[in-house]
């Protein structure tokens, strides 16, 4: 308990020489391609943590292809031209052949009146080509390597903004990873592609199509955002993936992944010199390509209030957002401080009123940046009903606490305990390797540096009540406001009878 009390206290001077200590620890360096290395030496243990991020997600996607960054992270731990494969030539002459095949086969289904016997010889085709070339592959030969060395926490995700491969290795291991690390980005390959796409078709059932809340949050993204890709999902339309072959994934990763769009973040126990050593061994043969092409698409501004209903069998719940600014704009801070004041923690706001006091919620949260904040997201307020509360109540009660912001601002104690949290949440970040690691790269990517982890806090400190109260006015207003639920036909109908 006195450890968390100390973290909770800690001030901002001590913040500042923890970043004073981080540049003596802290060694970065930019390859002559492009690519990012952040190095800290921190030797607490015989590990390091090992973060590549590539600045490219799910809104880069082109037209018609959404999904493309979540399929081509899962084809990076398929290995290599080396690695997975008991003869790559040969392999890679039926991966093509079947790519053909599927594309002959995709012609005819997306045909107005396809001919469903030709859709038969077409598809068995393909199965027979998927096979050939599926008896070269050595399964999850890249992933078994890596823990058969120790390797663990191995994982990646793909975000709106983002995507990120990682895991942990013994420090006398980092050679290895280097080794394994340019030669799947170097060298990838689109192994097992269409088995892969079924995995992903299932990700998609178990987290959106057979889930409420992730069936109502796709809704509402498509529904708040009219031009910026912001409205499609990371997982892709079903019929996005279906269409995406092997010869768009190919494109998508010759113009996105370039290696300026990679920053690598290592950190533990290793020697920096020696690290970039490394980093010049096995990286400076990714060759320089032009930088990934920038989003241009800026979201029209809203004309006014968006609903929706979904009407089905399952738990209610509540959602609504308002459009705001990207994470460098100079209120996303004050936007992130008056989200915690309604709803993070038991003494938040809208916790104690709905779920303690009025016990009409079960759950009540918001959040600012959604579903990225890289361009300009949303401010979002979500709460689950407790059994018996409609809607309406729910809808009006958010409304009263806005109102009470905009009317009333909020006190000095509320935002200092929000600074409070928010700086022992960074605290919190760097006390393990991997936090470390992902603290730096993305505070690099989306500010221009990793000391941005620091220096944002001070840019915390700086807002006032008063800006609380003044970007409640300026951005939770009607016609910037998405609303959308789902409720529950049997309830309505018991309702109504």
């Amino acid at each position: 308990m006195l450890g968390i009390l100390c973290v909770l206290l800690l001030p901002t001077t001590l913040l500042s020489q923890n970043l004073e200590t981080f540049e003596e620890r802290v060694t970065e360096f930019t390859l002559d391609n492009g690519l990012h290395f952040i190095i800290v030496e921190r030797s607490v243990a015989p590990v390091a943590h090992f973060f590549t991020l590539v600045d490219v997600g799910a809104a880069n996607e082109p037209v018609g292809q959404t999904g493309i960054a979540h399929i081509f992270e899962h084809m990076v731990f398929k290995g290599s031209k080396t690695i997975g494969t008991t003869n790559y030539e040969e392999e890679v002459k039926y991966i093509n052949q079947m790519d053909d095949a599927y594309t002959a086969w995709l012609r005819e289904y997306n045909k107005f009146e396809p001919d469903e016997e030709k859709l038969a010889e077409l598809w068995a085709a393909f199965e027979e080509l998927q096979e050939k070339a599926g008896e070269f592959v050595v399964n999850n030969e890249f992933t078994q390597i890596i823990e058969r060395e120790g390797a663990t926490g191995v994982n990646a995700f793909a975000s709106s903004d983002a995507t990120g491969y990682f895991y942990s290795l013994p420090q006398n291991k980092a050679e290895l990873w280097f080794m394994l690390e340019a030669d799947r980005f170097i060298n990838p390959v689109m192994r097992e592609f269409y088995v892969e796409k079924d995995v992903i078709y299932e990700e998609r059932r178990m987290r959106t199509d057979s889930n409420p809340f992730g069936r109502l949050l796709e809704e509402f993204s498509a529904t708040a955002f009219s031009a910026h890709p912001y409205k499609n999902p990371v997982v892709g339309w079903p019929s996005d993936i279906r269409n995406t072959t092997i010869a768009d994934t190919w494109e998508y990763h010759e113009k996105f992944y370039a290696p300026s769009s990679f920053t690598i973040a290592i950190v533990g126990d290793v020697d920096a010199v020696e690290m970039k050593r490394l980093a010049e061994k096995y990286f400076n043969p990714m060759e320089y390509r032009d930088p990934a092409p920038e989003l241009l698409v800026e979201e029209p501004v809203q004309r006014g209030e968006r609903r929706f209903v979904i009407e089905e069998s399952s738990q209610p719940i509540y959602i609504e957002g308002y459009h705001t600014v990207n994470n460098q704009h100079p209120d996303f801070q004050a936007l992130t401080l008056m989200s915690s004041i309604l709803t993070s923690g038991r003494t938040s706001r809208l916790y104690r009123r709905m779920v303690v006091e009025d016990q009409t919620a079960l759950q009540v949260s918001s959040g600012n940046g959604f579903p990225g904040s890289k361009y300009p997201g949303l401010f979002i307020m979500y709460a689950i009903p407790n059994q018996g509360v409609d809607m309406e109540r729910i809808e009006e009660t958010l409304r009263e606490e806005f109102q009470r912001i905009i009317d009333e601002g909020v006190t000095e104690e509320e935002l200092e305990r929000v600074r409070t949290n928010a700086r022992a949440n960074l605290v919190r970040s760097l006390t393990s390797n991997p936090g470390i690691a992902q603290t730096l790269a993305f505070a690099h990517v989306n500010g221009g540096s990793w000391k941005t982890a620091f220096t944002n806090l001070d840019r915390l400190t700086d807002v006032t009540v008063d800006d609380i109260q003044r970007v409640a006015k300026e951005y939770i207003k009607k016609n910037t406001r998405t609303v959308g639920m789902i409720k529950n036909v049997q309830d309505d109908e018991v309702a109504s009878n």
